[in-house]
């Protein structure tokens, strides 16, 4: 088999158009264990989220996580899967939608990391119409190996593949750009004007292994900077919020503290009201939906809170519509 693609037909004179493509993590196609058992086995044999050599992950991978976790997984997406699909696809696709309409003049698309639509296949989709440059936009703020930076092995794995290689930009992160933090401060006061303020607002973001961060993954210092400026945004004290880390997995030690923990600890704290929110996730998701929002819900009050209020993603707000199109402008200078 030839170790480089055959091009598209496509003259080379029309090889000159410019294209946007967003990324995300992914999702299965249903809310079944038969449909997350493949999209897990993908994500987690990725060597970006599992840092283990395989001889010692893939027997363990197959042996007991894919054997216990789908069913697990599936019944927390039946929870929260919309009649249309999954929240994560319907949100992203929005978020394409809504980019196109701010950049006439380029293609826009998504795909994703795990599952489809592929990054490979889109890419693919992408050359056939003549696209030579891509601006290739990860929908995850904060850079973390696991996140990001698998996202972007996607895209290079892709072009190394070809015999005639599109121009490449990549956005790694945006966690301090000024657009995404009044989109993310709209966000959180729109919904206090709607339904009031808890005592406290809890930012909680994905967790990474501690691990990663001790090699080099700025990830920690990242949120860190992310609440500073969104704090500072929304006039808040100190003792108005704490950052949290949420989706531990396995036995390493991860980065915190713990979100699972503070909700459980907070009302013998006296905070018997709580806001959460999860600046680090674009769309509403499995992580957001019902780790947060249900389970979380549950565990705040199982533990003596009396009020939750989960402060949905920025989805397809129009205030990060409008940033995400200001940030795709600044990095498609000198294409458009």
């Amino acid at each position: 088999m030839p170790r480089f693609r055959t091009e598209p037909a496509v003259a080379f004179s029309e090889q000159n158009r410019t294209a946007v493509l967003l990324l995300n993590l992914g999702t299965p196609e249903a809310p079944t264990a038969e449909a997350v058992r493949p999209y897990l086995r993908e994500f987690l044999s990725d060597e970006r989220v599992v840092e283990l050599p395989k001889v010692l992950w893939q027997p363990i991978l197959h042996a007991a996580v894919l054997t216990l976790r789908p069913k697990k997984s599936a019944h927390g997406y039946e929870k929260v899967w919309f009649p249309e699909g999954s929240p994560l696809a319907i949100y992203t696709e929005q978020q394409a939608a809504g980019l196109a309409e701010q950049l006439p003049e380029v293609i826009v698309r998504h795909a994703m990391t795990y599952g489809k639509p592929s990054v490979s296949d889109t890419i693919d989709e992408l050359k056939a119409q003549g696209v030579s440059q891509l601006l290739v936009i990860p929908l995850y703020p904060q850079y973390a190996a696991s996140s990001a930076g698998a996202a972007l092995d996607k895209v290079l794995s892709t072009l190394f593949y070809q015999r005639n290689m599109m121009s490449l930009r990549t956005v790694s992160r945006f966690y301090d750009d000024e657009h995404y933090i009044h989109a993310l401060s709209q966000q959180i006061q729109a919904y206090w004007a709607q339904n009031g303020r808890g005592d406290k607002i809890m930012f909680s973001f994905h967790g990474v292994p501690q691990a990663n961060c001790d090699k080099g993954d700025p990830y920690l210092f990242e949120c860190g900077e992310t609440v500073r400026l969104l704090a500072q945004k929304l006039q808040l004290n100190e003792q108005d919020y704490i950052m949290a880390f949420q989706s531990q997995f396995g036995k390493a030690k991860w980065i915190g503290p713990s979100t699972q923990d503070l909700l459980e600890s907070l009302p013998k704290q006296g905070v018997a009201k709580l806001d959460v929110f999860c600046p680090g996730f674009i769309s509403d998701c499995l992580e957001t939906m019902e780790e947060i929002a249900i389970a979380g819900r549950e565990a705040f009050h199982a533990a003596g809170g009396t009020q939750f209020n989960y402060i949905p993603c920025l989805n397809a707000n129009p205030a990060w519509i409008d940033a995400l199109g200001k940030l795709a402008k600044q990095h498609l200078q000198g294409w458009i």
